[in-house]
């Protein structure tokens, strides 16, 4: 048995619940890696049906536990291109009925060290808030992140406000010190880098 199965088992347990019962399930489909697991906040669990606050300081506790074992961490996805972060996002985001704003928080490798839904929108909207944004990724540490968000009509073309917000993050970022290295668009199987195509 991996790490990752020891985790999953050991929030079974801690839970009462079985291995594969939904809650487990859907918890380690949300925070799919252990970098995930150990950064999630009672916030980001207690938006899973069937999570409480009590819940939620019992997995926050199994976690305590899980890193006071040295339970070691995977070695993080490295981002070399805006494809690494397609090849990442679109198996989970291209059926999305409605749009998912998402930031990937790098370490000074380009290594993915967590990865969080910062907000869900209508099928055609999106409000983001830098603070928000900004707020996770101090609180993960990270050297810079990489967002992304998906667009339901599978047409990956960044409207107005998606260049807009872009640019008010990159702004943020370089007064908070956290670099924005690309705003990616998931579009069904496609995807469209506003880095690579000069809007940041």
């Amino acid at each position: 048995m991996n790490h990752y199965d020891t985790i999953k088992k050991l929030f079974a347990q801690t839970l009462a619940e079985r291995p594969g019962s939904y809650i487990v399930e859907e918890l380690f489909t949300r925070f799919s890696s252990i970098a995930d697991l150990m950064s999630v906040t009672e916030q980001e669990l207690m938006q899973i049906k069937g999570i409480g606050k009590v819940r939620a300081k019992q997995i926050l506790a199994a976690l305590e536990l899980a890193r006071k074992l040295n339970v070691p961490a995977e070695s993080p996805y490295i981002i070399r291109s805006p494809r690494d972060v397609a090849k990442l996002l679109i198996p989970e985001m291209r059926y999305l009925q409605c749009e998912h704003f998402v930031v990937l928080f790098l370490n000074t490798k380009n290594g993915v060290i967590a990865r969080e839904t910062i907000s869900i929108g209508s099928l055609n909207a999106l409000i983001v808030h830098p603070r928000e944004v900004f707020r996770s990724s101090i609180k993960r540490s990270s050297a810079s992140i990489i967002v992304a968000h998906n667009h339901p009509s599978g047409n990956p073309s960044p409207s107005t406000d998606d260049v807009q917000i872009t640019q008010r993050l990159v702004e943020g970022g370089n007064i908070i010190g956290i670099e924005v290295l690309d705003h990616v668009i998931i579009g069904g199987d496609q995807y469209y880098s506003m880095k690579e195509h000069g809007l940041m």
